[in-house]
């Protein structure tokens, strides 16, 4: 069925849900899995130091923590036996359904996997929806992995503790 399937991956509860089940779906069709994470410029602005942090200092903290949840990814795909590559991808002054079709055009992949947060009313104004926007923009087709209602309140309450 579908062969080639784009993961894009967070870290969070839900991603690791997609993850699950975008593995799940290639190992059933021998087909193979790519992910990726992305690195969004708007994030480096919201996350500015006025106290002097130098924003090299944090982009290296964003890849190094991308990289570190691609490698995680990568660990659970080996061990479910499905084959997988992954892309840490930089994108300045793109929006996320940009990137994401863009990778679905050089993986010529045939499926996106992804999760969401369900956020709604405030949080979802808040924080956005990357989900959304990957739906709106795709090219091919999009199953979509809900989290829990917990996890979208627990998501809510860290960053509403994040702006106070």
């Amino acid at each position: 069925m579908y062969k080639r399937i784009l993961v894009p991956i967070d870290g969070s509860q839900t991603s690791t849900s997609a993850l699950v089940a975008a593995l799940q779906m290639a190992r059933e069709s021998a087909g193979a899995v790519r992910l990726i994470h992305v690195i969004e410029e708007l994030t480096q602005i919201i996350a500015y130091d006025p106290y002097g942090a130098h924003p090299g200092d944090l982009t290296k903290v964003m890849r190094d923590n991308g990289l570190a949840v691609l490698g995680q990814a990568m660990e659970v795909a080996k061990s479910a036996g499905v084959d997988a590559d992954h892309r840490l991808v930089e994108a300045a002054g793109q929006r996320l359904a940009e990137v994401v079709n863009k990778e679905v055009q050089s993986y010529h992949a045939d499926l996106i996997v992804l999760g969401t947060h369900g956020r709604r009313g405030i949080g979802r104004v808040l924080l956005g929806s990357g989900a959304e926007q990957i739906i709106r923009a795709a090219q091919v087709p999009v199953l979509v992995i809900r989290g829990s209602e917990e996890a979208a309140m627990e998501t809510v309450k860290k960053a509403e503790l994040a702006s106070a």
